[in-house]
């Protein structure tokens, strides 16, 4: 499993998570809308953050590796694509933590389902296009050097909530394959020290 898939994982729990909270929500309460905004700003920012970042540094890459131009294209109006729906959504979510009103958060549960079928349909895409070609170029110099750009976009503080946020829910798979593409020294005093302010403000979203 590469660390795009272990990316796609979180992406697909939150947005799972986010349904259900929406769909359980008590009309009226203002401190649990407050926090499913909280956790939403995270989510609209790692996401975010991962697409512009493939956008940049990763679609390079998978073309040196055989990815082809149409294939990388098709990934690029797909993003599009999503991001309009994570506007609609952000603005709907926005909506609700000012009212917290049932109504308000059954019209933020109809953007989140537009937007997780939107997003669904491409990390399957991506995935079936691009998990074979990650697979047989672990060691390739390319995708070497498509790591460091990556560590150096997202620096150490954003770092360390990205390691929180993809352990938060994870699988034994997910996290197994985790630990293989980020050092577990990295993982323990990045995650420990950084991903402080994620464990304190959104995994409690999330909690039973």
């Amino acid at each position: 499993m590469s660390m795009n898939k272990v990316i796609h994982g979180a992406v697909r729990r939150d947005l799972d998570r986010f349904r259900r909270a929406l769909g359980l929500f008590t009309g009226g309460d203002l401190g649990r809308a407050a926090a499913l905004h909280r956790a939403w700003v995270n989510f609209d920012a790692q996401l975010t953050e991962h697409h512009e970042g493939e956008h940049e540094i990763a679609w390079p890459a998978l073309e040196a590796i055989g990815i082809d131009g149409p294939t990388i294209a098709s990934f690029d109006d797909e993003h599009e694509k999503m991001a309009a729906d994570l506007a609609a959504a952000g603005k709907a979510m926005e909506t609700f933590r000012r009212t917290a009103t049932r109504a308000d958060a059954d019209a933020a549960a109809d953007a989140m389902d537009r937007l997780q079928t939107t997003t669904l349909t491409h990390l399957d895409h991506e995935e079936q296009e691009t998990e074979t070609a990650l697979a047989q170029h672990t060691g390739d110099p390319v995708m070497k050097e498509m790591g460091r750009k990556f560590s150096r976009r997202t620096g150490l503080p954003k770092a360390g909530i990205l390691f929180a946020w993809l352990q938060d829910g994870a699988t034994a798979e997910q996290r197994s394959a985790l630990a293989a593409n980020v050092p577990r020294p990295v993982l323990a005093v990045i995650g420990g020290i950084f991903g402080r302010s994620y464990r304190k403000e959104m995994a409690p979203v999330w909690s039973p």
